[in-house]
């Protein structure tokens, strides 16, 4: 054993799981969650526990906080929180180790936050359970807010949830999470519904947290590469039990495991050095005629009474090709989500023009549009939210079939199940409700649901950023595969550069409202001309993780 070894094992962990085994009450019987874990994490350490969804990291990360649902069961090993162990303990003995040793930042800020009370009394309630009273209240907020990376608190403190971006509201869950100024703080896929930049500037201020203070953060991710970045230890569930765990070094270099194996091979910011290869080099698509154009447009909002306006779309022009995929990225604010309602006739341009298929949509009414409409469709962002949860797959599926009165019963359920066949579904899954699928799978039939009225254009709005890296990389094999049998045009919204390397053939960078860069993704991404092109790729997850990073504080004490 070295000596910076033998000195970080002489650290008291802060939580030390010994063989540990957890599952859940269903149907009168036990499920099995998690298998005989054992892990420990330090002061001053970043430890990351990788997994798709189902591989039980949640579910340790839970038990540790006494936060598992009722249907939880223990069914054996130890969980020792600051020396003292909770499996069995008095719910009294576990709420006093909640916030004061141990705090947590939830994955979803707007699920995470009470969308009902300014952040500022979110925080102080967090503070007063430390005995703090009168004015020195409002002082501890403000200095926690700072603290955790919001700027101008004094500003924002009086503000609701919804009036903040996702990047400032995560920074909010952080500051509640060191109200109680913990030893130890959980963060639960704190990221994973960020833009790479935002969500770079959040790891970088967690990671300076743990360095300057010396508490410990374990890490939830299904993002091999985040954890990379960060962490000092990686370790690796799947289907309940540590498959493999090391530094990152070890796990990326010689990783033991074909499971990690594969984790590793699906992020391809790991395999190309943290820069993103694109899978198209030659495009051709100057020459396809163009599906969808967008033409000098620009998009103003009234922001207040005093009807002052907010610019949101400024002379912005693409083209999406005939068959082709063109990507659209940019930090929160750019104005994609805004592009995206324009491109699908839901808000009018102020200026310039929307045209389908050489038609402005801009100048039709709504029930003109109606046939037009046929030929474009959406999928959206979160798999868990685009499926009615009373419809069946097969009713979800056909219900644009129905809409239009598209043929007889008997030909949308024969429908039905060609889509489920061209999705590689299997057709058993056709009288299922979406709470019955896993993410993946009810991605899956949104795809299908689009493919329904056999579009020429299919506008995906961060379709994979909600699903585990693996699952990603199978979504996008089979929008490439319905692409070439089918000629689809995708118009394709994402914050992720390496999904975009993966999928479009073209791609416009957007920041406050203009394009700043665009031409075919290998060009933009191979030389990015614009600063902002090359902000967004040096804060692709990955590429520390092959570069180096700055040592730990135990490594630090060691050396």
């Amino acid at each position: 054993m070295t000596a910076p070894e033998a000195r970080t094992r002489a650290v008291a962990p802060i939580v030390e799981i010994s063989g540990l085994s957890a599952g859940y009450l269903t149907g009168g019987s036990v499920v099995g969650a998690v298998d005989d874990v054992s892990l420990s994490v330090r002061p001053g350490e970043i430890v990351a526990l990788v997994g798709e969804s189902g591989s039980g990291k949640s579910t340790t990360a839970h038990a540790v906080i006494g936060l598992l649902p009722d249907n939880a069961r223990i069914i054996g090993g130890s969980i020792r929180v600051g020396g003292v162990e909770i499996v069995g303990a008095r719910e009294k003995t576990v709420r006093s180790l909640r916030g004061a040793t141990v705090g947590l930042i939830p994955q979803d800020p707007m699920v995470g936050l009470n969308p009902t009370r300014p952040i500022g009394t979110q925080v102080a309630e967090a503070v007063r359970l430390r005995g703090i009273r009168g004015p020195a209240v409002d002082v501890e907020v403000l200095g926690i807010l700072r603290t955790a990376g919001l700027d101008d608190p004094e500003h924002h403190v009086h503000r609701y949830p919804h009036e903040l971006s996702g990047g400032q509201r995560q920074r909010v869950l952080i500051a509640i999470a060191l109200a109680g100024r913990p030893d130890l703080i959980i963060a639960d896929e704190p990221t994973s519904a960020l833009d790479v930049t935002v969500q770079a500037r959040i790891l970088d201020h967690l990671e300076s947290l743990v360095r300057e203070s010396g508490i410990a953060l374990l890490i939830i991710t299904h993002d091999l590469a985040v954890a990379a970045d960060r962490a000092d230890r990686v370790i690796v569930m799947r289907q309940g039990r540590i498959v493999e765990s090391g530094t990152p070094a070890q796990i990326l270099v010689a990783p033991v495991d074909a499971y990690t194996r594969r984790l590793i091979a699906a992020a391809p910011a790991l395999a190309n050095g943290g820069v993103p290869a694109p899978h198209f080099r030659e495009t051709g698509a100057e020459d396809l005629p163009a599906i969808l154009e967008i033409d000098a447009v620009s998009k103003q909002f009234r922001a207040t009474r005093r009807g002052r306006r907010v610019v949101a779309l400024d002379e912005v022009s693409l083209r999406v090709p005939a068959g082709r995929t063109h990507a659209v990225v940019g930090e929160s604010g750019s104005g994609k989500s805004t592009l995206l309602r324009l491109a699908m006739g839901l808000e009018p341009p102020t200026s310039g023009a929307v045209r389908f298929d050489g038609t402005d949509l801009a100048g039709l009414s709504w029930r003109r549009q109606r046939p037009l409409r046929r030929r474009f469709q959406l999928v959206q962002q979160n798999p868990y939210a685009a499926l009615d949860p009373r419809f069946t797959v097969r009713d979800s599926v056909i219900e644009p079939l129905v809409s239009y009165r598209i043929g007889s019963r008997a030909e949308r359920r024969a429908r039905a199940g060609e889509l489920l066949d061209a999705v590689a579904l299997p057709r058993t899954a056709l009288d299922r409700l979406p709470d019955e699928l896993s993410g993946g799978q009810r991605q899956r039939v949104a795809i299908a649901r689009a493919l329904s009225l056999r579009p020429d254009l299919v506008l995906l709005d961060e379709p994979v950023s909600a699903l585990d890296v693996s699952v990603q990389e199978q979504i996008l094999e089979l929008l490439l595969d319905l692409q070439r049998r089918f000629g689809l045009a995708y118009l394709f919204v994402s914050h992720d550069l390496s999904v975009i390397a993966k999928i479009a053939h073209t791609v416009s960078v957007l920041d406050r409202g203009k394009v700043v860069e665009a031409g075919s993704v290998a060009d933009v991404f191979g030389d990015p001309q614009d600063i902002r092109t090359q902000r967004l790729l040096a804060a692709i997850p990955g590429r520390r993780a092959v570069s180096g990073r700055e040592p730990s504080t135990l490594e630090r004490a060691a050396q």
